[in-house]
């Protein structure tokens, strides 16, 4: 039995842009790949929304700082076989972050993480893990949203190469969410119940592949 961690923000919460709730368990992309891979691999979701790469939200009333926690995380489910990474809308937010370069330095602290962990097992294993960067935020029809993430849709275009990059250099796994999901214009950041579906979907050959199944 293989162990995957979905590791994210409300994208892999599976915030809904229409109802403001959370999608079906059948269309959040975490319980698609499940399916997909079948009984011999365990998907565990742990997302939480507006979650981190590596910065502090002091007006949540939780730990949103995703590298802060992930070594927990990952202790919980020991053994974890493969930690899929998809962070980084929410460091769009200029009262959080509001650059690429800092999304990236986020997940590029997540990824030694998750990389170099020895999730307190005496045997040294380790996870692989991929990357996956988010679909860009587009214009919104929210005010509000437009303001929480001023300057964000072009800084979140930028995501996907340097990911890309990232990956290249730590010699991990990489996908581009944004080549089959966009956000909702309800919001701008979140995806309705077809398009999270269309990540798991489509990550599960490269689950396979990563974990030989």
């Amino acid at each position: 039995m293989k162990t995957v961690l979905a590791y994210g923000d409300s994208l892999t919460w599976g915030s809904c842009p229409e109802t403001g709730g959370r999608h079906p368990a059948s269309h959040r992309w975490p319980d698609v790949l499940a399916a997909a891979l079948g009984d011999s691999v365990t998907v565990i979701t742990n997302g939480l929304r507006g979650r981190t790469t590596a910065y502090d939200e002091y007006l949540a009333d939780c730990d949103r700082n995703g590298v802060r926690i992930l070594p927990t995380i990952i202790n919980t489910y020991a053994p974890v076989d493969l930690v899929i990474i998809l962070l980084g809308a929410n460091d769009m937010k200029p009262h959080i972050c509001g650059t690429a370069i800092g999304a990236l330095q986020g997940v590029r602290r997540l990824t030694q993480i998750a990389k170099n962990h020895m999730q307190g097992l005496s045997n040294g294993h380790r996870a692989k893990v991929l990357i996956v960067a988010p679909p860009p935020l587009v214009e919104s029809d929210d005010p509000e949203f437009r303001a929480m993430f001023d300057g964000g849709i072009e800084e979140s275009r930028k995501l996907a190469s340097l990911y890309e990059k990232l990956a290249r250099e730590m010699d991990v796994a990489f996908f581009d969410a944004g080549t089959v999901a966009e956000a909702s214009t309800l919001d701008g950041v979140h995806l309705d119940a077809e398009n999270t579906k269309k990540i798991g979907v489509a990550l599960a050959p490269h689950v396979k592949k990563l974990l030989a199944v």
